[in-house]
């Protein structure tokens, strides 16, 4: 694996507290080392997730909301938001999983499961749902746009956050929360729409969330987009295990890696750390509840 072998170190602690809105403590990578448990087994325990997090508090990482994204993924999460104090979840199917359901003829029971766990009071957030068509063929484009009308209902039903997945479908995720209604807080998870994009949502309320991506050399456009977002609508996430900020991209990610973001977040807004981090945190707060009640 070269220069990239190992785990990526701790960064400096962050002055001030920020949550991590978006992390897959579940899914463990194989291509690189783990930045959990490099020596832990296939499945994830209770203590790999109890060490992930311990290791994001030691540098200000100190909230997080674990997503589910298959019915695997939503049991985990529900399962471990009553372990964890400092967690909070997001449950739903994630569009690239959709067609196969539907072809299966198991979409309505993955949704009636789905449903079941959005009831958990310490899942805060339906999601990620939404729409993908870089991984999903035109064939799977109808399924994806009714499971993700699905959702959008849920989260209205629930009176919960819809946490949005969008992926070389810019166009179709607005012009569906237009004609459904968005829910009254709606998250763009891994924000990568461009200026008039990140405008248009400005527009309409929506909170965008910026992962590591933001720091990539490459991402001068989205970095564009950050600038022009009002500091009351920012949000922050890893996406991990994948995703990793700049300068260490090219390793496993992990909620202790969320202030590279931070940072160039800050710098991207023309504030200073201490008021970035203060309205991470309020922000998440405001969209998701607080952490210290069930």
């Amino acid at each position: 694996m070269g220069d990239r072998d190992g785990v990526a170190p701790r960064p400096d602690p962050l002055p001030l507290p920020v949550v991590d809105n978006h992390t897959h403590l579940d899914i463990r990578r194989r291509d690189v080392a783990d930045a959990i448990a490099p020596d832990g087994g296939e499945e994830r325990t209770t203590q790999d997730v109890a060490a992930a997090l311990a290791s994001a508090a030691s540098v200000g990482v100190d909230r997080v909301v674990q997503v589910g994204c298959d019915l695997e993924s939503a049991r985990f999460t529900v399962d471990q938001v009553d372990r964890h104090p400092s967690m909070l979840g997001a449950v739903a199917l994630h569009p690239n999983g959709i067609p196969a359901l539907a072809e299966a003829g198991r979409l309505q029971a993955a949704w009636d499961e789905i449903e079941a766990l959005a009831a958990h009071p310490r899942v805060r957030a339906i999601g990620e749902t939404g729409l993908d068509y870089f991984r999903t063929g035109p064939e799977g484009h109808a399924v994806q746009q009714e499971s993700f009308r699905w959702h959008i209902d849920l989260a209205k039903r629930t009176g919960k956050a819809l946490q949005i997945h969008d992926r070389d479908s810019h166009d179709d995720v607005l012009r569906i929360l237009a004609e459904e209604g968005a829910p009254e807080t709606t998250v763009l998870h891994c924000f990568s729409g461009d200026l008039a994009m990140a405008r248009e949502c400005v527009e309409r309320g929506y909170h965008l969330s910026f992962a590591g991506t933001v720091t990539f050399k490459s991402a001068a456009g989205l970095r564009e987009a950050l600038a022009h977002t009002p500091l009351e609508q920012v949000l922050a996430e890893t996406d991990a295990p994948y995703l990793t900020p700049t300068p260490e991209r090219g390793r496993a990610n992990a909620p202790y890696l969320l202030p590279h973001t931070v940072r160039v977040m800050a710098r991207t807004l023309g504030v200073d750390v201490p008021t970035m981090c203060s309205a991470i945190s309020a922000n998440s707060e405001r969209v998701y509840g607080s952490w210290q009640t069930s």
